[in-house]
């Protein structure tokens, strides 16, 4: 699952035009992260984006299938998807499909908080 310091640096370089994007080092990879989301993840020299309900059918449009860190064929990672090979050439439309991505990040991230902020009630005396 490791990630070359080359494909990290190409794919940041493209989303420069995006926004002062940030690499993480994750499990031999790296997570992909704007404004404190994570939108992307790198893997194997391969580029995953972040989807849900509002996005997905575009990935599944291009043929594109979800993220498996196993390489089991049998457990996926159903929410981040194989960035389409082409968008890696055209750094515009690779920067409409982070957007869209990172959106898919922000609606995780609002649907985890409140349950987030449950659990600091319940602890508390």
């Amino acid at each position: 699952m490791a990630v070359s310091a080359e494909f990290r640096d190409y794919v940041l370089e493209l989303l420069e035009p995006f926004g002062q994007v940030q690499a993480k080092r994750m499990f031999g990879g790296a997570g992909l992260y704007l404004n404190g989301t994570i939108f992307a993840i790198l893997a194997s020299d391969t580029m995953f984006l972040k989807v849900d309900d509002e996005n997905r059918k575009d990935f599944e449009a291009e043929d594109m299938g979800p993220f498996n860190p196993f390489d089991d064929g049998i457990r996926f990672i159903r929410s981040y998807y194989e960035c389409p090979p082409r968008l890696l050439e055209d750094e515009i439309e690779l920067c409409d499909w982070a957007r869209l991505s990172w959106e898919a990040g922000r609606r995780a991230d609002a649907k985890k908080k409140p349950k987030e902020h449950k659990k600091a009630k319940k602890a508390k005396p």
